[in-house]
């Protein structure tokens, strides 16, 4: 069996976890404050990871831990993970990195068409950091015969994060913007795709999208559909990008189709909700 370590025990990580615990000897999972380090499930070891220092309890997981999934984010210093704990990942037994990332490095391509084959187009410094820790990461691997995984996720929606519970709340938002689409994609097929990656040792980039990239308002409208609701207005981006942060108009501005066809053709990974439709459709069941 497999020892794990996630340095950022976040949403994919715990849904990976609470789907398939027995699939590991040992399970480590960190979050940057005592709080957070408290209200990681019991049946994970936790440990503080704050991204400036390595406990020595942390460093002999480490040492021990065969695979590692890494959701930390760099900051201006680079992977926080890499600075921090480099050399003590070079002594232990190390088999597989997962690097979760974003679907955002590829930038806007105006609806077009991207793969794992384009080339990136960061534009923001957040995005150029990530794609950074992307290309340290790998390097890392190729130096020490380890493989990397670098999961570039689309947007997330699963249990308890989904369209569904925006409508509930009267928190949706339908924002109109003519030609965006997006991609999306589940938690639980983010599950797959690690799966998957770890068990062939993939090394190397991937798109973890769904097969539809869709209006962003048009999740919105199937949600109120599922409930029984009248959709929330249409809002035009212009009003709506007055209140929006500047990492919330990064996201908007990046305009693109993503392909998927390398995670299933290349890791044989069946998509469980292939469109926001059959995700929606499920959890509104599951209520």
């Amino acid at each position: 069996m497999t020892s794990l370590t996630a340095l950022g025990f976040g949403y994919c990580v715990a849904r990976l976890v609470a789907e398939d615990h027995s699939a590991f000897s040992r399970i480590v999972g960190t979050a940057r404050t005592a709080d957070r380090v408290a209200a990681l499930p019991a049946n994970v070891e936790a440990m503080l990871f704050d991204g400036e220092q390595l406990s020595d309890e942390l460093a002999a997981v480490l040492r021990e831990t065969q695979l590692l999934i890494v959701s930390a984010p760099p900051d201006a210093r680079g992977d926080p993970v890499l600075r921090c704990a480099r050399a003590v990942l070079e002594q232990g037994r190390l088999r597989q990195v997962v690097y979760l990332t974003t679907l955002g490095v590829y930038g806007n391509h105006d609806g077009g068409w991207v793969d794992e084959t384009t080339p990136p187009r960061g534009g923001s410094a957040r995005l150029e950091r990530r794609l950074q820790a992307e290309a340290d990461w790998l390097a890392f691997g190729k130096a020490r015969g380890v493989a990397v995984s670098v999961l570039r996720l689309a947007g997330i929606y699963g249990p308890g994060r989904n369209a569904l519970e925006q409508v509930r709340a009267g928190t949706a938002r339908r924002i109109d913007k003519p030609g965006q689409v997006f991609n999306r994609i589940h938690v639980d097929d983010i599950s797959n795709a690690i799966r998957a990656a770890a068990a062939l040792r993939f090394n190397g980039i991937l798109n973890v999208t769904d097969d539809l990239p869709a209006p962003p308002g048009d999740p919105i409208a199937y949600a109120a559909e599922l409930l029984g609701r009248a959709p929330p207005p249409l809002v035009p981006f212009e009003e709506a990008a007055r209140e929006m942060s500047p990492m919330a108009l990064t996201f908007w501005s990046g305009n693109k189709r993503v392909s998927n066809a390398r995670l299933k053709g290349e890791l044989g990974v069946i998509l469980r909700y292939p469109t926001y439709r059959e995700g929606l459709a499920a959890l509104a069941a599951s209520a």
